[in-house]
């Protein structure tokens, strides 16, 4: 994937000019939670002007999921929407991929990877975007 011709989908979603894209959360320099969306004071503590950018590393669990059957024309069903939990705080929404839509091969604190992709849509340029979505680990993204 060439990430310097591609823009972030998201506000969470880093593309350095060089290197592969990453996942930015806001950490608060007081109770140490992390967010992964726009905002100006943590929801935790609620102290203001407490937010730092950092890279989200670690090792992301899943939390709970949802497969779902039926969805927007062209979209390919059935998928699984999850929830996963970034050790260290901060949860965020994805999709699932690369294991069977089956409840019986999923299953609560599953490890899995954030892994990055080129999406269908694009800016009035042309332009793409890159968004992001989970696998579990050890699976190839």
């Amino acid at each position: 994937m060439t990430s310097s011709v591609s823009k972030p989908l998201l506000p969470c979603v880093e593309v350095p000019p060089e290197g592969e894209p990453y996942l930015r959360g806001l950490r608060c320099s007081g109770c140490r939670a992390m967010f992964f969306d726009r905002r100006s004071h943590c929801a935790s503590c609620a102290a203001r002007d407490s937010l730092v950018a950092e890279r989200a590393s670690g090792r992301w669990r899943l939390f709970a999921y949802t497969i779902v059957y039926r969805s927007f024309p062209e979209v390919a069903v059935p998928y699984i929407s999850a929830i996963v939990d970034l050790d260290g705080g901060g949860t965020l929404k994805g999709n699932l991929k690369g294991v069977d839509a089956d409840p019986s091969t999923l299953r609560k604190g599953l490890p899995v990877d954030v892994a990055f992709d080129v999406v269908r849509e694009r800016d009035e340029q042309g332009g793409s975007y890159i968004g992001y979505y989970f696998v579990p680990r050890g699976e190839s993204a």
